[in-house]
């Protein structure tokens, strides 16, 4: 008569009849007042009324536990123990609660008003992970709900390796959970849960991100050398996923399809490129760390350079190994491989290098990398000469002696000259250019010349005056 929403007067009667036991008739009063969710696989357990229903079906019946002693329960107690044994109870004795009246409620309730997710989770409160597993699959549910119905509460009651063996005894391929473990993955990922994401990986025997997931053990977090020195093993791990996975795609190569449809491939070209990548980073590791023990070493706050990161910190790598030696003979070997390897800019680490000693007032040593350029065999006819022109910028800074000595260094007259003229060694730059053949070298005096007028210099103006 009042108009009011009467779904409250029949959940509180239906309540009122669970409570007394009598779950036929609650059955049809809430089926007044209950209604399905319009998307089963959002991700709550339902309406409010729904899970009270079950908190209070789940709450109702405490454990009675008959022992020896209770001599003295009477008939009619036994009977009602036995009727309304408690769910854990049920567990206890038989492993699985199906039997239980008040489990086959429950699951009439969810079924008919719940989400899958209240479903899935209703299964794992009871150990009854397998059901759970089945009814996400049979339901095609997404892989949200997995991650929140099974996957969280699985690893945070330490129960992930009871999973993953259920997960292979349904399907030994793993085939059919593809999704959800990439999509655990993925949320381990986000947590920086590395080390479940580790395992995961392992047992999913997907070897290439779990050799990714390696490289991040070995780099994250390093501020030096020697605690890489320390972290090598991370190494060996990297390259036995990768060995272990160039061995499964040339088994597979037979067969007509490669099944690992959620594994990450790689070519094999790809793997041995990063097994070499890993050779080459344990060389690097074992002598960086060599010369940070003997002190050798310049510590840097910047990020610690490997070779997993981008071109640059590789170049940052080949400097680093080149500047770190005792001498720079001793690191070029590794660096200069490094640079082979990645074919990196090899003139660009060299200035690098050069600009880094010009700070550390090392002018012979800038001397000594040159020899080793030349000597490499690889370097283009000009590199030397340019590696010197581009440190000049510095040339205020260089001692007289030092200075001439670098630009007397230089392959060719031209770059001397050009040298000469960038640090204003004008009358050095007028002996070089007289010396050319002799159309160029009017050209190379008049330029002199002017120079020399620009900067005020009336000697050198008037020798080049006389000589031209």
């Amino acid at each position: 008569k009042s108009g009011l929403d009467p779904g409250g007067a029949w959940h509180a009667w239906g309540m009122a009849c669970l409570k007394a036991g009598n779950l036929t008739s609650a059955r049809e009063k809430f089926n007044r007042c209950l209604k399905p969710p319009m998307d089963l696989n959002q991700l709550n357990h339902g309406s409010r009324l729904v899970q009270d229903v079950i908190q209070y079906l789940e709450s109702t019946v405490k454990p009675v536990l008959i022992t020896d002693d209770d001599y003295f329960a009477t008939l009619r107690e036994l009977e009602a123990t036995l009727r309304t044994r408690s769910l854990s109870l049920e567990m206890m004795c038989e492993g699985k609660i199906q039997h239980n009246s008040y489990y086959q409620e429950c699951l009439f309730y969810l079924h008919s008003y719940g989400t899958n997710l209240a479903i899935i989770s209703f299964y794992m409160r009871h150990d009854c992970m397998r059901e759970a597993l089945l009814h996400l699959l049979n339901k095609e549910s997404p892989s949200e709900v997995f991650i929140e119905g099974i996957f969280i509460p699985s690893y945070e009651s330490g129960k992930l390796h009871m999973l993953e063996n259920l997960l292979e005894t349904i399907d030994p391929g793993l085939e059919s959970w593809g999704v959800y473990l990439i999509a655990a993955c993925k949320y381990l990922q986000r947590k920086n849960y590395y080390h479940i994401l580790y395992e995961l990986q392992q047992f999913m025997k997907d070897h290439v991100r779990a050799a990714m997931t390696c490289i991040r053990f070995f780099t994250h977090g390093a501020k030096s050398y020697t605690e890489l020195g320390g972290k090598q093993a991370w190494l060996l791990k990297i390259k036995d996923h990768l060995k272990v996975y160039l061995q499964e795609v040339s088994r597979s190569s037979g067969r007509k399809k490669m099944a690992f449809t959620f594994r990450k491939k790689m070519s094999a070209t790809d793997v041995s490129r990063h097994i070499n990548t890993v050779d080459l980073q344990m060389e690097v590791t074992k002598f960086l760390h060599q010369c940070e023990s003997s002190g050798a070493s310049q510590m840097t706050d910047s990020p610690l350079p490997t070779l997993f990161g981008n071109n640059n910190m590789k170049m940052d790598v080949a400097c680093k190994v080149i500047l770190e030696g005792k001498n720079i003979e001793e690191g070029f070997g590794i660096a200069f491989r490094v640079l082979q390897d990645f074919q990196l800019e090899a003139t660009e680490v060299y200035t690098k290098v050069a600009k880094q000693l010009l700070k550390q007032q090392k002018y012979s040593e800038i001397q000594q990398l040159l020899k080793c350029v030349n000597e490499s065999g690889v370097a283009a006819k000009n590199d030397g000469d340019n590696i010197i022109l581009n440190c000049l910028n510095e040339f205020k800074n260089i001692p007289a002696e030092d200075l001439d000595n670098l630009i007397q260094d230089m392959d060719s007259d031209e770059n001397k000259i050009q040298a000469y003229m960038l640090c204003n060694k004008l009358r050095s730059a007028y002996l070089v250019s007289v010396r050319q053949e002799k159309g160029r070298a009017v050209q190379l005096v008049q330029h002199v010349r002017q120079l020399a007028e620009s900067s005020g210099d009336h000697v050198v103006r008037a020798i080049c005056a006389q000589w031209l």
